[in-house]
């Protein structure tokens, strides 16, 4: 990455928005890119081609043409509220789905093995650690 980039990076400016209570952030969202000429610029930052992003991307940036309307959201993190109401710094006994120290989810065994068929459909190698 070149300088140049880096500046344009470190310029970036999003319209997002915290929800915080005392504080303490518990929920965030923003206003999704809604227009296709800073999609494109996005893509081109992110490395895309203009083949690439038209391939994986073509439905989205064509449904710009039509003049999407800007639209956003919200994500409340519930296991932050429910820390915030009980007077805690930790969301850790708030979480429906904790990873152990391991970084594993036991309740559905994740992360599991990927079958090497979906790895080439994604274009992806395992490199594994020699121990």
């Amino acid at each position: 990455m070149n300088s140049t980039h880096r500046e344009v990076l470190k310029n970036l400016r999003a319209n997002a928005y915290d929800l915080v209570i005392n504080g303490a952030e518990i929920g965030g969202g923003s206003i999704r890119i809604h227009d296709r000429q800073l999609q494109q610029q996005n893509f081109k930052l992110l490395g895309f081609t203009d083949e690439e992003a038209e391939t994986q991307f073509g439905f989205l940036m064509g449904a710009f043409e039509y003049g999407a309307p800007p639209h956003g959201g919200i994500a409340f993190g519930f296991d932050r509220l429910c820390a915030v109401m009980n007077h805690q710094n930790s969301i850790r006994d708030f979480i429906a789905f904790p990873k152990n120290n391991m970084g594993r989810d036991l309740m559905i065994d994740a992360p599991a093995p990927v079958d090497e068929e979906q790895l080439n459909e994604l274009r992806l190698k395992l490199i594994r650690k020699e121990e």
